[in-house]
Order: structure tokens, then sequence, then C-alpha cells
């Protein structure tokens, strides 16, 4: 599992750790790690000797792990020169050593030539807003010709705690952070601008508490969650979840619901609203009812809103089904017609899964705030409505009503942006919960393996959502398998 931790925990841990080791040691174990990591760039290239490389060096630790790296590079004979943002209060030491190297400091760019890396040492983890102009200007004239980019910690410009990106920032192929990761490079839109993200062990683990701030998932950690039945399984004991879902303008929104509802670890679906006739050519191992959701039969957990549309009918089977005491999910139109009261009284787990417009309009802000700010947004969610949300979108995260970390799922693609794929992710999250895992991780299974199929089915071109369906067997073997 990866876990993050915000900028004051960092900082209180590397306190601890500096009490504890000489003067300088922290920073040369940083150093080392990012020369390796740069070494490891310039090799895929061509090789370390002889490799141009350029340091954008700013004030304060970051810009010493720079310029001690960037010594280290040289002495294996690169052509390390730096570029100084801020000259009056450069790291000392740093530049000493990189000047005894051999290194170079440039009074501008003016006449750089060709570059073969350009190391991002601007600003830290502590950097708020976008870069300043001139900083900006800087980064866009060294990146012109498209020299590969390594952030040091993180690229500058963007919020190491949120993942807000305010204004200009570094955009980089890798990055290396230390110690542990930072929550915005897990969270877009900065994590977008992350690249290839390494992390270099400095000590900090003893010094980091639990639980941590966000975590993600991986294979390890989803296939331990994933429902196994036993030998004296049968349909009813591995759970059934019921499914209200489509209506008449809507039918394939029941088919999709309903297809990850079959793929996602329950022994039977029940089915209730006006799709039948689709779902059960589709799906004849369905059981079908007529409604209301009540009358049609005891179920572990529903789903409920994929293409309900806005109808009195509708609105009637989202609350009978949120006066039901097992776990409820609600999507799609479903967040529209729920009563918020009726959410945050209920005594069974509600699992919400908005995209970033949904969310907004149950927030009362505007999509963009959602956008730029996701993991206030999941949180705030969560604690407004006492349930767990899952907010869908480039990251998608899980927050819980009550302090555990959020989870930032790794999986997807750029692909899975196609309709429909959102009741597919419903029907196999509300699976998992009527299968027997609490709500967080039904929310996290289920977004890593809907992810983790659409990779599959898509494999770098465009894909539907019935095939992201249909994948999620071969995308459940692949974890168990691992």
């Amino acid at each position: 599992m990866r876990t993050a931790y915000s900028v004051e925990t960092v900082r209180a841990a590397e306190a601890a750790l500096m009490a504890r080791l000489p003067e300088g040691a922290l920073m040369r174990r940083a150093a080392a790690g990012l020369a390796v990591a740069c070494g490891d760039l310039l090799r895929r290239n061509g090789r370390v000797y002889g490799a141009r490389v350029l340091l954008l060096v700013g004030s304060g630790d970051n810009g010493g792990d720079t310029l001690y790296a960037g010594a280290r590079l040289a002495r294996r004979g690169a052509g390390v020169r730096a570029l100084l943002t801020s000259p009056g209060r450069v790291h000392a030491g740093g530049l000493a050593a990189l000047r005894a190297a051999g290194g170079q400091v440039l009074d501008s760019a003016e006449g750089l030539g060709a570059v073969d890396l350009v190391v991002d040492g601007i600003t830290g983890i502590g950097g708020r807003g976008g870069l300043r102009p001139e900083a900006a200007a800087l980064v866009a004239a060294v990146t012109a010709h498209g020299a590969p980019v390594l952030a040091v910690d993180l690229p500058s410009g963007v919020d190491a705690d949120t993942g807000a990106v305010e204004g200009p920032a570094v955009r980089a192929d890798a990055t290396v952070t230390f110690g542990t990761y930072k929550p915005g490079l897990l969270i877009d839109p900065a994590a977008e601008r992350a690249g290839a993200l390494r992390l270099v062990d400095i000590g900090l683990g003893p010094d980091l508490p639990e639980p941590p701030d966000l975590e993600a998932l991986q294979y390890a950690d989803v296939a331990a969650l994933l429902p196994v039945p036993g030998a004296g399984s049968d349909k009813y004991r591995r759970g059934v979840v019921g499914v209200v879902a489509g209506s008449g303008r809507y039918p394939g929104a029941a088919v999709l619901a309903v297809a990850g509802a079959l793929r996602g670890g329950a022994g039977a679906v029940r089915y209730v609203g006006p799709g039948a006739a689709a779902v059960l050519a589709r799906f004849p191992e369905t059981l079908v009812h007529a409604g209301p959701p009540s009358a049609a039969g005891r179920v572990q957990a529903w789903v409920v809103g994929p293409g309900l549309g806005d109808g009195t009918e509708a609105a009637d089977a989202v609350a009978d089904v949120l006066a039901a005491d097992v776990p409820v999910l609600v999507d799609a139109d479903g967040l529209r017609l729920m009563d918020a009261e009726a959410v945050r009284s209920r005594s069974a787990p509600t699992v919400l899964t908005p995209h970033a417009g949904e969310a907004a309009a149950l927030l009362g802000v505007a999509r963009e705030e959602v956008e730029a700010g996701r993991l206030a947004a999941v949180r705030e969610l969560a604690a407004r409505y006492r349930a767990t949300v899952l907010l869908k979108g480039s990251t998608t995260l899980v927050a819980e009503a009550r302090d555990t970390p959020v989870r930032v799922n790794p999986t997807g693609t750029s692909w899975l942006a196609t309709a429909g794929s959102g009741d597919v992710l419903s029907g196999l999250t509300g699976s998992l919960l009527a299968a027997g895992l609490a709500p967080r991780d039904a929310a996290s299974a289920g977004a890593y393996l809907h992810g983790l199929a659409a990779r599959r089915a898509s494999a770098g071109a465009p894909v539907a959502a019935q095939d992201v369906a249909d994948a999620l067997p071969a995308a459940w073997r692949d974890v168990r398998d691992a």
C-alpha cells in the first residue's frame, strides 16, 4: 500500500530524525537518491558521462538537495550547470559542493544549448500557489526543446497537501520524492504533472504516525479484500444485491448496472425497474421484480439511481431503498432525488458515488471548485452526508465520515470517460457490499477493479462500458493471482 502524509507531518518527522543524525546527513541521503534517479533516467537515453544536466535551483533545502545531487553527477562526468531562481537565498553548502565538483552556475538561460535532463528544484513541499512569473518563464524557456524533466520531491508550483494547481507549474516526466509520498503526488490535477513516481527512503518511517492522511491500495491489498466463496456457500450466503436502475429513456443503465453487479462477488442480483425485459434478454440469471423495491425480496445491499430519470416513481423508489436497513449505494439520478436528511439519518451504511458535477450540486458550489480541490470536496461530502463517498474522476477518491485516511485509486485510463461506465462501477461496488465488504473497502476495491478492467479492455484504444464489464473477471483474476 502506498501511503501519503501532509507537509506538516513530514516536517515533524524530518525534525525528529534530524535531531538524531549528524548535521547534513538527511540532505545527503536525499541527494544520493536523487542522483541515482537522475543517472537512471540519463542511461535510458545514453549515459551519465558527458550528459548535459541543467539544475533549476530555488532556495532552501529543496535547492540544496538539487545542488548536492548535481555535484554527484558532475563527479561522474556529467556536464552540470545550474540556474538559480533566488541567488541571495541559495543553499550555500550545496552551491559550494557543485562548484567544487566542476559544476557551473549560469547567469541566465540565454545561449543554453541542448540539454539531456532538466532537474526541477525550484520549490519544495512548502510552496504555495503557482510559480512566480520569472520562474514560470524560465521553466518554459528551458523545456521548450523537449528535454525530460525530473522534479525534486514534487513538481514546482503544485500544492503538496491538496493536489491543487493554482497557477503556472512544472510538468515533469518523473518525480523523486523523499521519505513518503505527499497527497498532491497522487491526486489530480497535480498528480497528472508528476509523471512516474520514485520514492527514496531517507529513514522517516519510524517517525511517521499512523494512520496516514492518504492511502492507495495495491494488488495485494485488493486481493485480501475480495470475497471467496467457501465449500458450503450458496447464492444466498454469498449475498444478494438489489439494483434499482433504468427507465424507458435509459434502459441501458439497468443492463450495465446489472452487468457490474453480476461480476462483483455476490451470489445473485435482484433487479427492480422498467428495464426488466432488456436485463433478462442480456442476463437471464437476474431475478426481476416489478417493485416497489421493499417488496422484491431479501437483499444484503441496494444500488439505486443509474438512469432512473426524474419522475415520481423514480423518487419513490429512491426513498423506498433509503428506508431499507441494509447498505445502500446511491448513484447518478439517485443523487438528485435523494433526501439529504434521509441519508444522514440512516443506521445502515450509505455509499454515494458522484462525479465532479454531481458533487458540485450536492455541495452547492461550482464544478470547477470540486475539480480544483478534489480532496477537500470528498471529505466535505462524507462529513455533510455522513456517508462513504466515492468521488469519480481522473483521480477517484474514497472518503468516510469518520477520521480514516482518504483512499486514492491508482488504476484507470482516460478512455474510461465514456457513457455508462459509472453504471458498471455502481453495480460492481454494490455487489461487493452485498458480499460483506465494509463500505470503504467495497468502494476502494470496486474502483480498483473497474479501473483495471478498463485498462485491459482498452489497451490504449477507445472502450465502451460493456467492454469494461466484460473485462472484470480477467481483472479479478489479475488481482487474485498477483
